[in-house]
């Protein structure tokens, strides 16, 4: 595949994007999606997720299958693309598109750049190509799984290659530094050298090939075994510097087949600077002389690691924090604690040391009027057979409270003191307007409900169902004699 054409991004709207996203999310549980279902997942607000996905098809970002069982669409490898790269823009680390600087069997690799104008490189995984169809026998992506999309296993491929990178990178490795990831796209730095299989001469290859072996060394040391350790995966800078790319294929080196995977990246190196630089090395590292140094295999969940090796490495961690910690308790002095109370604290509590407060200086001589008031109020007897007067709206007021059945909508206040009357204090003309307000809003809402246009499909019913009495029996519209 050649350059992609992103100029199509900026003609993509949102409800675009969300038809996209919902046949990604289809596609996890489906071979081809359904057009019911992508509009149930993409639920748009207006409708329409079949002219969406008449144009998204037209161009080549969805294609529409016929299956066994049902018709439905599938997200192409451009659509998938897309999703990518929105979110890389969305981020603010993708600012610009170049060229395509390499292809391989699993990935193609594109010039990009930020806002700052600064060139990266951009890894798009690309599983499923007719040279390289041996998933299962080659990568451990499948796992429990019978059958998986390409689509799925290509981001399988970007996730572990980001997190091997990223973990090599922290223990300076020569690798690419890792920038961000996403689905089955890799952003990363750009390597500003040549692929060792296209230099012809070196200035030293003795000292080149004595690098590349200590290197492979160390990554064995650390857990992980490169497994494709060739002239095609290791780039030279201007100083012959090596820079290690290509990581989906790394191994454990607790695998089982790890000291053959090993014997055979040391083959290929010597293989190659034999054919290419007349340079035989006489000194290179075997499996025998590896000597673990680090777990990054169980960091990162490699490919053959033993999951009994994880199981010890947290014990033997748990037991030297537990030692860290008796060794702080056994530093620190030891003191005595007396259990008697200090003479401070058995003085006996004496009254006369409290002062004497006046309080008559706070009552006032005389009652406030509103306290008069109020004992007034309670001192009165009640009276049994007292009736409070209705006003005459009262059976206004009924009639509209039977009408209403939900008194959700209508918001009162609260008084701290309950009354001890039953008839409101709020005017009755107050309660019929909010009622009356109360009702004419949902019935409005009604309304709106019946007349809310929902695809294009209820739209055209919408209509044919207003022009249904206009239409006579002989096919002349709204002619009347």
């Amino acid at each position: 595949m050649g350059k992609i054409n992103v100029s199509l991004l900026r003609y993509l709207n949102t409800e675009d994007y969300r038809v996209l996203t919902a046949v990604e999310m289809g596609m996890k549980n489906h071979e081809l999606v359904n057009t019911k279902l992508i509009a149930t997942i993409a639920q748009l607000a207006g409708g329409g997720a079949h002219k969406i996905l008449m144009r998204l098809s037209k161009e080549r970002l969805v294609a529409y299958e016929r299956g066994k069982h049902y018709d439905g669409y599938r997200l192409t490898n451009l659509g998938y693309d897309f999703l990518a790269l929105k979110t890389f823009v969305k981020k603010n680390v993708l600012h610009s598109f170049g060229n395509q600087i390499g292809v391989g069997k699993e990935a193609d690799v594109y010039v990009v750049g930020n806002e700052e104008q600064k060139q990266l490189c951009l890894k798009i995984h690309r599983l499923g190509r007719t040279s390289f169809r041996k998933i299962k026998e080659k990568r451990d992506y499948h796992q429990h799984r019978n059958n998986a999309s390409w689509i799925y296993l290509s981001r399988l491929s970007a996730t572990r290659e980001f997190a091997y990178m990223k973990a090599l990178h922290e223990r300076e490795f020569p690798v690419p530094e890792p920038i961000d990831f996403n689905r089955h796209c890799v952003l990363m730095e750009l390597v500003n050298g040549y692929p060792l299989c296209q230099l012809r001469e070196l200035n030293d290859a003795g000292a080149l090939f004595e690098e590349l072996m200590n290197l492979l060394l160390k990554l064995a040391n650390h857990g992980v075994i490169h497994s494709d350790f060739n002239e095609f995966n290791i780039m030279i800078d201007e100083n012959e510097k090596p820079i290690l790319i290509d990581f989906p294929q790394m191994v454990s080196t607790s695998h089982v087949e790890a000291e053959q995977f090993f014997d055979r990246d040391v083959k290929c190196l010597r293989d190659f600077f034999k054919r290419r630089f007349n340079f035989e090395g006489e000194a290179y590292p075997a499996f025998s002389d590896v000597v673990r140094e680090a777990n990054i295999d169980v960091e990162v969940a490699a490919s053959g690691y033993v999951k009994e090796l994880e199981d010890e490495l947290e014990e033997d961690f748990e037991e030297q924090s537990d030692n860290e910690v008796e060794a702080d308790h056994e530093d620190l002095p030891e003191e005595k604690i007396s259990e008697e109370v200090p003479p401070s604290e058995k003085e006996t509590f004496k009254p006369e040391d409290v002062k004497e407060t006046n309080t008559t200086e706070l009552i006032p001589d005389e009652p406030l009027p509103v306290e008069n008031k109020i004992l007034e109020s309670i001192s009165e007897p009640h009276d049994p057979e007292y009736v409070p007067e209705v006003p005459e709206d009262a059976e206004d007021v009924e009639q509209l409270s039977e009408m209403l059945t939900d008194w959700s909508g209508i918001k009162t206040k609260r008084s701290g003191a309950g009354s001890t009357a039953s008839m409101s204090t709020i005017h009755p003309d107050v309660i019929k307007q909010r009622v009356k307000s109360t009702i004419t809003k949902r019935q409005n809402m009604q309304a709106v409900q019946r007349i809310r246009a929902k695809g294009e499909a209820s739209a055209a019913t919408r209509k044919k169902r207003e022009n249904k009495d206009l239409i006579r029996s002989d096919g002349i519209w709204g002619w009347d004699n």
